[in-house]
């Protein structure tokens, strides 16, 4: 059975959003990838509290991991993720920085290849900087769904914004409104 992709990138004001976004999302026939730019030594702690109010089980990310539906994966500090096997294994790799971070979104997101009967979909949440918004333009470019969330509703408008003013932005929400329309999508149980 094909897997679902969601791959969430975000930074400042992260941990907040996230809640808001997978805190009472059901686990549907999809895995969620979140590239979070954190220091080294706080990836496990928002591992944990992302763990303790998400319906689906939240873990740091395992090199040659493969992706389940109904988990979140959270990529550790220090290194890039990307996804490889047709978008279905965990790769970890120390490189240079990507938009001055690492991890970083547009990494993740531009390893995505070309759907084989799953979805893709990218959301690009709250936080500083350009990160991303190539990744965006990527997964829209392979037949993806992506979004942006609305400026009223983060801690810094960089990251979206960026992701909106490259055109491949479908839907702009708040973290709640991304969680409603991903239920949608994935048929959430």
């Amino acid at each position: 059975m094909t897997v679902n992709v969601v791959m969430i990138g975000v930074s400042t004001g992260g941990p907040v959003a996230l809640k808001q976004l997978l805190g009472e999302l059901p686990a549907g026939n999809a895995a969620f990838v979140v590239v979070l730019h954190v220091p080294a030594g706080m990836d496990d702690k928002v591992a944990k509290s992302l763990d303790a109010v998400c319906p689906m089980p939240v873990a740091l990310a395992r090199h040659g991991e493969s992706l389940q539906a109904g988990r979140i994966y959270l990529a550790p500090a220090g290194l890039h993720l990307s996804l490889e096997g047709n978008n279905s294994r965990i790769a970890l790799k120390e490189g240079p920085r990507v938009n001055f971070v690492q991890p970083s979104a547009d990494v993740a997101m531009l390893s995505l290849s070309k759907p084989r009967g799953e979805r893709l979909i990218g959301v690009i949440l709250t936080g500083m900087g350009r990160d991303g918004a190539e990744g965006i333009r990527h997964i829209k470019s392979l037949g993806g769904v992506t979004f942006a969330q609305e400026r009223a509703s983060c801690a810094i408008y960089g990251m979206p914004k960026a992701a909106v003013e490259t055109g491949a932005v479908d839907f702009e929400l708040t973290p709640q409104a991304i969680r409603k329309k991903l239920g949608e999508l994935l048929g959430g149980r």
